[in-house]
């Protein structure tokens, strides 16, 4: 029992994680019906920033946000290129997005290095004994600040003026230019919004696994995966999609062996193309114009 509690704790942590990465492919395929492969890059540039900012004696309450901030500036220079390819196709564009990820990875290979480096806990390191199993303090900051961003969301989407724009340029962006809706201008911000989210996510990640410039591969697959497994477009999904994914992992690592972990990402990814195309909750639905 305390076994399985263990693995359950760890599982729902680094799936809280993948759950914000896959949030990230949620909001800008809302909006521009792009999956956007260089998801898991602004995870590492919001990581790889905060360490080197802290390293450079910036206080924590300054190099956090200007991490999120460049995160997002490199969301922003992002849809500048989508929209210079906006008469591409979509497979185009996703291929761009790519390349974006290879720039973005090189770019911080360049400005930082290619070791490995952590953030310390923003909190106790003392762990918290619960049923006999342990979980630490960082890990339930994961969790905490996974579920504020998502019901943020939820509050942004259904409870604010600007969040009906946002669902409004998702569903018909004709439409929404009819009605007054500056639709370049909601682009701007899902494009920005999902980087900082994939930035805070980079963040608080990297006290516990540690960061370099090339995490944000297999983070921004793993990502992807949760976003499939949710269905594409369902942000509720995309969050129950990422902590299945973490749970999974957690068990196949702890039954099996850890040399098989990063493999489940993979195979639930072809299980669910194959029998749930649509992804286990559901796809949300919206028209392309």
């Amino acid at each position: 029992m305390t076994e399985l509690l263990q693995y359950s704790f760890s599982g729902i942590t680094v799936g809280f994680i993948y759950a914000l990465v896959g949030l990230g492919f949620t909001v800008i395929y809302n909006s521009s019906k792009i999956i956007n492969f260089s998801q898991g890059e602004f995870v590492m540039i919001g990581g790889m920033t905060a360490v080197f900012l802290s390293y450079a004696k910036f206080p924590f309450i300054l190099a956090f946000p200007l991490a999120i901030i460049v995160a997002s500036l490199l969301g922003y220079i992002l849809f500048k290129l989508v929209s210079l390819s906006k008469n591409s196709s979509v497979t185009s564009l996703i291929i761009l997005t790519l390349g974006y990820a290879v720039f973005t990875r090189g770019i911080a290979q360049v400005s930082f290095d290619k070791q490995m480096h952590t953030l310390p806990s923003f909190i106790s390191n003392s762990p918290i004994l619960i049923f006999g199993a342990t979980i630490t303090p960082q890990a339930i900051l994961v969790i905490i600040v996974s579920l504020v961003i998502v019901f943020s969301l939820y509050y942004l989407f259904n409870k604010t003026k600007l969040g009906k724009a946002m669902l409004a340029t998702a569903d018909n962006k004709n439409a929404a230019k009819l009605v007054g809706i500056s639709v370049q201008k909601i682009l701007i911000m899902n494009f920005m919004l999902s980087a900082g989210i994939a930035a805070i996510a980079g963040i608080v990640l990297t006290p516990i696994t540690s960061t370099n410039y090339e995490i944000g591969i297999m983070l921004g697959l793993k990502g992807f995966c949760a976003a499939i497994i949710g269905g594409i477009g369902n942000p509720f999904g995309a969050v129950l999609g990422g902590v299945l994914l973490g749970i999974l992992e957690s068990f196949v690592a702890g039954y099996l062996s850890s040399e098989y972990k990063d493999a489940v990402a993979f195979i639930v990814l072809l299980l669910i193309l194959f029998f749930f195309p649509g992804g286990l909750f559901g796809a949300k639905k919206s028209t392309r114009v």
